[in-house]
This record gives structure tokens, C-alpha cells and sequence, in this order.
């Protein structure tokens, strides 16, 4: 290469040196949203409450009492053509029966698929209500799976809804949701819920299972946490001053 062809290079190569450190300089480094987890929450607590604001979608009141957990997930994404999915961030808290409080709320994931002739794009808010102890110990397994770790079922729904005439009350679990978009073969089979340790570890400054969280000392102390924590004792009898 002559002399002129080198100092072409070198000064080519320079200037895009110089381009790529400005571009560099003035182009804002995308980082990850600071208040996911605080957001997360917020929008967990409003589900909940705009889900008892209608009486005839409410969450009656006698499931509630039984409940010995509860799984928020608001804007659960499902959608697809021929196969189906579904992906989604949520919360759990677990009641303490001996006190009637709620648990500080643990960081849970939700994935999974299904296949069958579905077409669209649907976001759901989704409440999972678990019934029994030993359903909220399959849930905070390793990483549980919807309808083969326990039953499922579409939970009933209106404040007068009977105990004695729904034959769903016999699942281990009961779904509630809140949907937006059209979507054919809706399903939650085969959905698997799974820790999400970086987001409590992202919240509480700790990397803690889920389990660790909902079923160990102490109360929710941060304000987004809190709030969580009052809204569920609101609206479950068995939190009522009666």
C-alpha cells in the first residue's frame, strides 16, 4: 500500500473513531426500568380492587375467606396462530391463618404455551385464588405447573355466588380474569409459574426465593409492598374488623 493509500486509512479509520465515540456520547444508554418492581405492584393492587368494584365479576366473598393465597399477574400477554402463549409478571402473598394477615409479597414469572386453533392478541389481568395449604405449597415449588401440579379452574363469580352449587370449589386453584382483545381457546394449561428471584432481589435488596418471602418473618415495610399487603386485607372477610 503506498504512503497516500496508508494516510486515506488511517484518516478513515480516525474519523470513525471520532463518529462512533460522539454517537457514543450523545446517544442515552438504555437501562432497565427503575420502578418495575414498585410499578408491578401498584398495578397488581388496582386489579384486585377494580375486580370488586362489579358485583356480578366480583370474587365472592366466601372464596376469599377460604383463600389461603392469592396470585396477581396484571397484563398477562397470551397470543398467536395455530400455537398459543402466554407471558406475564406478577405477585403472590400468603395468608397467615393464625392472625389473619397477609403475607409481603413475593415476585412470581408465568410462562407457557398451549396449542389448538387460536387466533389474536390478548391481555389479561389474571387472579389466581389458591384454597388450600396444600396447593400454596405446590405453587411455591421450584417452578409449578397449571393443571398437572394441581387443579385448576375458572373460578365462580358474583358476591351471591353459592359454595354448595359450584362444583369448581373442589380445585386447588381458581382463576379470575380480566380480559381486553379478541382471543379463541383461551387456556392457562400447561403454564408454568416459576420464581422471580431478580425482581425480589431487584426489591428487596436480597436475591430470596419466593417462598422465603411470602412464608418468612417480617412485614411488608415498603410502601408499594404495604399498599399490596392492605388492599388484599380489604377486601377478604376474614381481614374485615367484623
Amino acid at each position: 500500500m503506498t504512503s497516500c493509500k496508508k494516510f486515506r486509512a488511517a484518516r478513515t479509520m480516525a474519523a470513525a473513531g471520532l463518529l462512533a465515540a460522539g454517537l457514543m456520547a450523545t446517544t442515552p444508554t438504555l437501562a432497565a426500568e427503575p420502578d418495575g418492581e414498585q410499578k408491578r405492584l401498584v398495578e397488581a393492587a388496582e386489579v384486585l380492587t377494580d375486580l370488586m368494584k362489579t358485583p356480578d365479576d366480583a370474587i365472592p366473598e366466601h372464596i376469599l375467606d377460604r383463600a389461603e393465597a392469592i396470585v396477581v399477574i396484571p397484563s398477562l400477554v397470551k397470543g398467536g396462530f395455530i400455537v398459543g402463549g402466554q407471558h406475564g409478571k406478577g405477585v403472590m402473598s400468603v395468608r397467615n391463618r393464625a392472625d389473619n394477615t397477609w403475607s409481603a409479597p413475593g415476585f412470581v414469572a408465568l410462562t407457557g404455551g398451549s396449542f389448538g386453533w387460536q387466533i389474536g392478541l390478548q391481555s389479561v389481568d389474571l387472579v389466581l385464588v389458591v384454597m388450600n395449604r396444600k396447593g400454596v405449597q405446590e405453587l411455591l415449588d421450584t417452578e409449578f405447573t397449571l393443571g398437572g401440579n394441581a387443579s385448576v379452574a375458572a373460578g365462580p363469580v358474583g358476591r351471591k355466588a353459592e359454595a354448595s352449587t359450584d362444583a369448581s370449589l373442589s380445585a386447588q386453584i381458581l382463576a379470575y380474569s380480566r380480559a381486553t382483545g379478541l382471543f379463541a381457546g383461551l387456556t392457562l394449561e400447561g403454564s408454568s409459574l416459576r420464581d422471580d428471584k431478580d425482581a425480589n432481589e431487584d426489591y428487596y435488596g436480597d436475591r430470596l426465593s419466593t417462598e422465603k418471602v411470602v412464608l418468612g418473618p417480617g412485614a411488608a415495610s415498603k410502601p408499594e409492598a404495604r399498599a399490596f399487603v392492605e388492599t388484599l386485607q380489604r377486601i377478604t372477610p376474614a381481614g374485615r374488623t367484623r
